[in-house]
């Protein structure tokens, strides 16, 4: 009888705990399809890139041949997309393609007015959408440190709560859809300024005479601490940015964003508005696939510090 019972027990375990489609598999998406696949759902995904559904079919997530296909075996999706043509033309084909009735969390950050459009061809078509942006780092998404800030029908964001807990420490309901992404604008706003900020203090200590590894470990203890800090100042320290957790060409989209609502709604931005040349400037000097930490190479070399340079 306890044979039994036990046999029972691991089949039981080995069921998925249900079937999601993630489409794009880039820094972010293909973080969230490894670990729902770890955490025992059965994840189908897509990206227009082979390099990235090869990364990911490694992984354990079954690959489809188009964003269509998708919806043939999954209920719920998830998008996280590089631009506002992509999450256009893949709502197209979900509309187009889905026969049955579809959540489609969208996690990627645009702006508001592109997320409204994308919902309104997706509940014309009979389907739920969610504005589900994530905050936290590429590196943080690998570890299931990110929050994801939801907004929508409420209904659906109490249904997919299991299916976020896969991916992400924390999910917020932030009520009417949009809220989410307004949501993440604040939170990108403050990371885009501490970025800044921690390579400015690394720049400072640096060329002051302080070893950059003692700068890290030291304001890691004390009050100057932040977790953006944390997390890009290591690679400050090192010097190297070719593993990026945020490609500096695609923050810039972001942060304009933040820019262009702002001035919308008329609220000043002194220092967003501080940080966007030293962004720019890294970007004209060839380092836009590099991590947003790359920063402080830019204000290395206003400082005129000289120091060996990793790519």
């Amino acid at each position: 009888m306890a044979t039994k019972y036990k046999h029972k027990t691991r089949r039981a375990a080995a069921r998925p705990k249900g079937r999601v489609g993630i489409i794009g598999l880039g820094i972010m998406g293909g973080a969230f399809a490894r670990n729902l696949v770890a955490a025992g759902w059965d994840v189908t995904g897509f990206d227009i890139r082979a390099s990235a559904c090869r990364t990911a079919k490694a992984a354990g997530v079954a690959i489809a041949g188009d964003a269509a296909a998708v919806t043939a075996r999954c209920p719920v999706i998830i998008t996280s997309l590089p631009d506002p043509h992509a999450l256009h033309e893949t709502v197209a084909a979900l509309a187009a393609a889905a026969r049955k009735p579809l959540i489609v969390a969208e996690a990627s950050t645009f702006a508001l007015d592109d997320k409204m459009k994308a919902e309104r061809t997706l509940r014309a078509a009979g389907h739920i959408m969610l504005d589900c942006p994530v905050s936290g780092t590429g590196a943080q998404a690998r570890v299931k440190d990110i929050v994801v800030y939801a907004s929508g029908e409420r209904a659906a964001i109490r249904k997919l709560k299991p299916l976020f807990a896969g991916f992400a420490r924390e999910v917020s309901d932030l009520g009417a859809f949009g809220n989410g992404s307004r949501m993440k604008y604040v939170a990108n706003l403050l990371v885009a300024i501490h970025n800044v900020a921690s390579a400015e203090a690394m720049v400072l200590g640096m060329k002051a005479g302080l070893d950059p590894v003692q700068i890290v470990k030291f304001v890691g203890a004390g009050a100057g601490n932040s977790r953006i800090f944390a997390l890009r100042a290591p690679m400050m320290a090192k010097n190297s940015y070719g593993k990026a957790t945020m490609k500096l060409a695609v923050w810039r989209k972001d942060m304009a964003i933040i820019s262009a609502l702002a001035r919308k709604i008329g609220v000043p931005t002194p220092l967003l508005d501080a940080a966007q040349p030293v962004y720019a400037q890294a970007v004209a000097d060839g380092r836009g696939a590099q991590d947003t930490a790359a920063v402080c190479a830019v204000l290395e070399k206003a400082a005129g510090l000289r120091r060996a340079r990793k790519r």
